[in-house]
């Protein structure tokens, strides 16, 4: 691996990096204050084709790279998390499409997300299962010729726009309970959005309860074979894991560049910040943990695109690391800047924040512990 970005890597770094700076970042306090699903956002990039980076080349998408994916991701979350999910979201939800649906449904859904036509969500987690996959209560059974769907599914990223939702259930088969994947539609009769959740950080990016009754799909809506479903959710998960990485990333990035920029102006003891030795380790060791983590990421994001035998260790540990990091360096960030850090007029109070998730979503960072550990004494 060479960790040097191609030409057409860095051009979407910089196309990227200017719409953000240009269209974005001036209404970012907006975003937040609004605490819904930012439309404009989503058209900006519609309009500049970033859904590309989300799907496989064959099906619209620009070259199927995750690497590539986590270079436009990290530009976008540097400056606005919420729109970072926008992005993200386009990513994970298309996923079990992407990886465990037919060609039929990938020619179906596919080209439509990589335009930004259609919004995906993914739909996995219950009141009864977080970490705990296991214990999915939602159930799927047999009925006229499809399945009739009825559970709850809770803290749904955009659930309440998407156009199609990837729902896991069981099914028993033969006495056994198996997790498998259906995709349901919007309005398709008995599935609704129950409750947007009002959360600490991230508020441009919906969360929401989901409930399914007596819903019923066709047998085509079947994401691959009856249980094929829990091995689909943690191929998605293990990459979604290494794009909430590259989404730590650009918010430690956004948050350091802040406190560095006022370091320099902010006058203290007739000199400025960073003329002062304590605050000049704060700085050192922000850049120095911010050049860890994206080595971290861009390996897992290689050995994903590679197909490696050791991807599944490498996006926990990059999910882990990259998501702790963002979490110390906005907080350092916040120091360096006061007063003044703690107040909305300055970015770095929304990135401390919208941070703190990155530690809890797509498996917690204590289960990345579990299993980074898991795969290096198997």
């Amino acid at each position: 691996m060479e960790f040097k970005l191609s030409p057409e890597q860095e051009a979407l770094r910089d196309m990227v990096r200017q719409l953000m700076e240009e269209r974005v970042k001036p209404r970012t306090a907006e975003i937040d204050e609004k605490e819904e699903y930012p439309w404009w956002v989503k058209e900006a990039f519609a309009e500049h084709e970033l859904f590309t980076v989300t799907v496989p080349a064959e099906y619209g998408g620009l070259d199927g790279s995750l690497l590539t994916q986590c270079v436009a991701i990290e530009e976008v979350a540097r400056v606005c998390a919420s729109s970072s999910m926008v992005l993200g979201n386009q990513s994970l939800g298309s996923s079990p499409i992407a990886l465990g649906g037919n060609e039929a449904q990938k020619q179906k859904y596919l080209p439509k997300v990589a335009t930004g036509e259609l919004l995906p969500s993914f739909g996995l987690t219950e009141p009864e299962a977080g970490s705990d996959v296991n214990n999915l209560q939602t159930r799927a059974v047999p009925d006229n010729g499809g399945w009739r769907i009825n559970g709850a599914k809770c803290f749904i990223t955009q659930g309440n726009i998407a156009d199609v939702v990837s729902i896991f259930a069981k099914v028993n088969q033969n006495g056994k309970d198996l997790i498998t994947a259906f995709l349901v539609e919007k309005g398709t009769p008995g599935f609704y959005c129950d409750k947007v959740e009002h959360k600490m950080g991230l508020k441009g990016s919906p969360t929401c309860s989901l409930v399914l009754e007596d819903v019923w799909v066709p047998q085509e809506n079947m994401l691959g074979k009856i249980g094929d479903g829990f091995k689909l959710l943690l191929d998605c998960l293990n990459k979604g894991r290494i794009s909430v990485a590259a989404q730590s990333l650009g918010i430690a990035q956004g948050a350091f560049e802040a406190a560095r920029d006022y370091a320099k102006e902010r006058v203290q003891f007739g000199q400025p910040l960073a003329k002062i030795q304590a605050v000049q380790h704060m700085i050192a060791d922000m850049v120095t943990e911010i050049e860890a983590a994206r080595c971290l990421t861009w390996a897992a994001a290689y050995k994903y695109d590679q197909h490696e035998p050791d991807m599944v260790k490498f996006s926990g540990m990059a999910k882990l690391y990259a998501s702790d990091v963002a979490n110390k360096v906005v907080t350092n960030a916040v120091q360096v800047m006061g007063g003044y850090g703690y107040l909305k007029d300055y970015p770095v109070e929304r990135m401390m924040r919208d941070a703190k998730i990155f530690q809890i979503f797509e498996g917690t960072n204590q289960i990345q512990r579990s299993s980074v550990a898991r795969e290096v004494l198997r």
